[in-house]
């Protein structure tokens, strides 16, 4: 992955990289270190997965609000 695609992927997620290295259980100069010594094999699939479960969760959100309401 490169340093573009990162950009775009943690913006997409609506993430810093203070806030993916607390989501990642690391310290936030590992994260920063990335981009001078490359990316780890596994974060652009991390990456997508996580802004797959984001956006479903919005989904369930949207639909349980909608059947809640109409529950009354």
């Amino acid at each position: 992955m490169d340093k573009e695609t990162y950009k775009a992927l943690l913006k997409k997620a609506n993430l810093t990289n203070k806030k993916l290295a607390e989501l990642l259980g690391t310290h936030h100069q590992t994260v920063n270190n990335w981009t001078a010594r490359g990316y780890p094999y596994w974060l652009e699939s991390w990456l997508n997965n996580y802004i797959k479960a984001k956006t479903l969760d919005s989904v369930k959100d949207v639909i349980c609000t909608d059947k809640k309401a109409g529950d009354e």
